[in-house]
């Protein structure tokens, strides 16, 4: 038995107590007596001659199952070869409503999706189970086999009494009426929570029906319209609060109707081969719990998701040689005809620009864009339906794109996906590139892009969008690979790009200057060398050997391709590594936002300009000025994730040198410079009165706002913690936790130490500083659910007091108060404030209660 197959866990089950003997021809087309009308409830129960089910009103669709609609109901025919054979079931939003557009649901939007497989049961039934592969044995022979499947008996989600048997004896025709009409967890929802995060309660019967059933080769489409109640918006009281049945809220009597489809999908009898899973290269996985594969003990095994990608038997010699073949199944993604027109080029040749990189796993042609066939072309051909794949528009205000797929979980083989692609992802990537890009691109200094670029933007989002129906994650880590001045040099970045990944959020080059006179190419992210490098590693094919044989070899590609900076993988899910960021570039934080920020100086000056449209108000001057501000906020997250820091290198045992390394000394004190210079010193750049004046927002709000994220980052247990912990390593070479607060006081007190006035946003800082600090010292309760989570800032005390956070926090706060004390700041609002906050120092302290 092949190791990978994994394991049905209620086999043993299914070959003992459940198996039936099908009763002969005979018996089963017998009349019952005194006619069917008349008839038991145990005699109805049983099946019945096929021609008084699957009448001659029956309108029949042959594929996977035969669909028969006789009246108002429908009926599947299951062959025997079906049976036992495990299917893919998803369920989606075809349509909806005002009301559920407005709570985030779309259609297209995915609501369900597990695996099921229909079996024989006692007293002539079917039953439907649901399939987990949750844990995992492959010897049949072996114990633990048998330990693994009393432990893991699979669900009975439904039970269908056999209507009939079919005429050939190789099926059995089950009702699924009342099943499809109903709400159950396997067909629609798979969450009660899933209904109410798009306010939909209970489901109304007798406004709901099954509008139709088709059956295909590999796939049965189901599409029902299901009316439910509609549940009040969230609640005026916060997030947790159970949502109560709105009378009337904005819908007809109370309820909303939506059009669902349900494919149900068999899966390939014989898996594709997976490959594990390594955490130096970045994809998506399917997981489960081996009990074989570690002879004392358990194993948590990861296969990477990907399509099944082949060389043709007859193209095999050739693609062993090196020559490039194309694939036995190409991958294909079709565009949503609903599509506007104009884009559909752009999010094709987002798709085919991934054609490169599979040249570097040895296949040509292996990923197309089309746009999908019309009614007229293919009456067959279903948007909903799972057996294709899609770039799904949807009509809405959402600012976003996204790139769900659905695997094999046996295997990891990628299946289908419907890429949802927002229409107001435009307006995102419009904000996006004007801010990063208006001081050295003229294209982008409107608030209407040409067709031209905002298509160009579109096909980046495709790119991004299509990796990850591929396999890939975020790459966070691939631009800072690229050293900083590089991103000014026209020549290589009009070359090689702003980043080796667009799975980065790397977005566009704002490290540019206007006298660099870069193009869009060296603007623009692309696919670069990590992507071709990854699609190379996940789709080469090394034959059937199975996971187990190919790791070394994957190993050995993986070695090689660490001599190349460029093809390194950066996690997305690391706090601590200031490498692996999103929304930066280069190698160094603290000089690329220095680029940065000259460009925000160049646009905030421009943007009444640039924003300005004939008889329209200031919301697009507002829009964009919140934009370049927040824009700046990502420069200073950039920088202070650096002290602190801790940079992750995943390596295998055999690769020299260590896994986790502390940012240098030197680098946390230029961050620090950094923050000196361009956040904690007051950037009054930003405060330009004739935008200002325009929109109405507060000057003293946009700077206490980012200067209070970075200190929501800085000042808090954890980083205290880690810099203690790095002078426990390196001793004196370490920047300690002192020399991090001796540099904070001198940064944020400079005015009190040298007997100087302190303006409001000094004086703003400075409380806010001291706050950071008291919460440390007396930090807020915790809510329940979250005293076991250490996360500084209202951790439990216990917690806080078993470290030197609390140490350090009460030395800063008593060193600042004698500071106080001893200035001498002559004009009255700094005395009141420096009062003040002496004030509040002694009461955190010296609590009075």
């Amino acid at each position: 038995m092949n190791k990978f197959l994994l394991s049905m866990a209620f086999a043993a089950v299914t070959a003992g107590s459940f198996a039936q003997t099908r009763p002969d021809s005979t018996t089963r087309r017998t009349a019952l007596p005194g006619g069917f009308a008349g008839a038991t409830p145990q005699q109805r129960a049983q099946p019945r001659p096929y021609k008084s089910v699957i009448t001659e009103k029956a309108v029949t669709r042959k594929g996977l199952f035969k669909t028969h609609k006789v009246d108002d109901k429908y009926f599947f025919e299951i062959g025997d070869s079906v049976l036992n054979r495990e299917i893919l079931v998803v369920s989606r939003i075809s349509r909806a409503g005002a009301e559920v557009r407005a709570a985030d649901g779309y259609a297209g939007d995915q609501i369900g999706s597990t695996i099921i497989k229909f079996e024989k049961g006692p007293n002539n039934r079917i039953f439907m189970r649901k399939i987990s592969y949750r844990a995992y044995s492959a010897d049949s022979t072996k114990a633990m086999y048998q330990a693994v499947q009393r432990s893991n008996i699979q669900a009975i989600a439904a039970a269908f009494n056999i209507a009939a048997f079919s005429p050939d004896s190789k099926g059995s025709v089950i009702d699924m009426t009342d099943y499809i009409n109903g709400d159950n967890e396997v067909f629609f929802f798979s969450s009660p929570q899933g209904k109410q995060r798009i306010r939909l309660g209970t489901l109304v019967p007798d406004r709901s029906y099954i509008e139709n059933v088709r059956s295909f080769s590999n796939n049965v489409e189901i599409s029902t319209v299901k009316t439910y109640g509609l549940l009040a918006a969230a609640s005026p009281f916060g997030r947790g609060a159970t949502p109560a049945p709105a009378m009337g809220g904005g819908a007809a009597n109370g309820s909303v109707t939506v059009e669902l489809n349900t494919s149900l999908v068999i899966l390939p009898k014989v898996p594709m081969k997976g490959r594990y899973f390594d955490p130096r290269v970045g994809y998506f996985t399917s997981n489960y719990t081996d009990f074989d594969l570690n002879p004392q003990g358990v194993k948590d095994v990861q296969l990477i998701a990907r399509w099944r990608l082949e060389p043709k038997a007859a193209d095999m010699a050739k693609y062993k040689r090196g020559e490039l073949v194309e694939p036995k199944k190409q991958i294909v993604y079709y565009i949503d005809p609903a599509t506007p027109k104009k884009w559909i080029p752009y999010l094709m040749a987002g798709v085919n620009d991934w054609q490169a990189a599979f040249e570097k796993a040895g296949f040509k042609n292996a990923i197309v864009g089309k746009i999908a066939p019309t009614a007229k072309q293919d009456s067959t051909w279903s948007l909903d339906d799972a057996s294709h794949s899609v770039i799904v528009y949807k009509p809405s205000e959402t600012e976003n794109a996204s790139g769900p797929h659905i695997s094999d979980p046996r295997s990891g083989e990628i299946l289908e996906t419907h890429i949802n692609w927002y229409h107001n992802v435009m307006k995102l990537v419009h904000d996006w590139y004007f801010i990063q890009t208006a001081a050295v691109d003229p294209r982008a200094r409107k608030m209407t892009f040409d067709d031209k670029l905002m298509g160009d933007l579109i096909r980046f989002v495709s790119s991004h969008e299509v990796g990850h129906t591929l396999g890939l994650r975020h790459n966070y880590g691939s631009s800072s690979s690229v050293p900083v001045e590089k991103l000014r040099d026209k020549a290589y970045v009009e070359a090689n790009g702003h980043t080796p990944s667009i799975m980065d959020y790397a977005r566009f080059n704002y490290v540019a200057q206007p006298e660099d006179n870069i193009t869009s190419k060296g603007l623009y992210p692309r696919i670069g060398d990590y992507d071709k490098w990854a699609i190379e590693w996940g789709y080469k094919y090394l034959g059937d050997k199975g996971p187990d044989a190919e790791k070394s070899e994957l190993n050995k590609m993986i070695i090689e391709s660490a001599k190349n900076r460029r093809l390194w993988f950066g996690t997305e899910t690391n706090p601590d590594d200031p490498h692996s960021q999103n929304e930066d570039l280069s190698d160094n934080a603290m000089v690329a936002s220095t680029y940065g920020i000259k460009n925000l100086q160049r646009i905030v000056v421009k943007l009444p300009e640039w924003t300005k449209e004939t008889g329209e108000g200031y919301d697009d001057l507002e829009n964009m000025y919140n934009q370049l501000t927040t824009q700046f906020g990502r420069y200073m997250g950039h920088v202070a994730k650096n002290i602190g820091g801790i940079y992750e290198n995943p390596k295998s045992t055999d690769q020299a040198g260590a896994i986790y390394e502390y940012t240098p000394a030197a680098t946390q004190r230029e961050a620090m410079a950094f923050l000196d210079k361009q956040l904690f010193t007051t950037p009054t750049w930003m405060l330009n009165q004739q935008v200002l004046s325009n929109i109405g927002t507060n000057p003293l709000q946009v700077v206490y706002t980012r200067q209070d994220a970075v200190l929501n980052r800085l000042i808090t247990p954890r980083t205290f913690n880690k810099l203690v912990a790095f002078e426990a390593v390196d001793g004196a070479k370490a920047y300690k936790v002192t020399d991090f607060m001796g540099d904070m006081q001198n940064i944020i007190f400079r005015e009190v130490k040298s007997n100087q006035a302190i303006d409001v946003y000094r004086r703003n800082l400075q409380k806010l500083y001291v706050d950071k600090l008291i919460n440390i010292v007396k930090p807020a309760p915790a809510p329940a659910a979250a005293q076991a989570v250490f996360t500084g800032r209202g951790a439990p005390a216990r917690e806080l007091e078993q470290t030197d956070a609390v140490s350090v926090a009460k030395a800063q706060l008593r060193s600042i108060n004698s500071l106080i004390k001893s200035a001498n700041n002559s004009d009255s609002m700094s005395a009141y404030h420096l009062q003040d906050l002496s004030e509040r120092i002694t009461e955190a302290l010296n609590p009075k209660n």
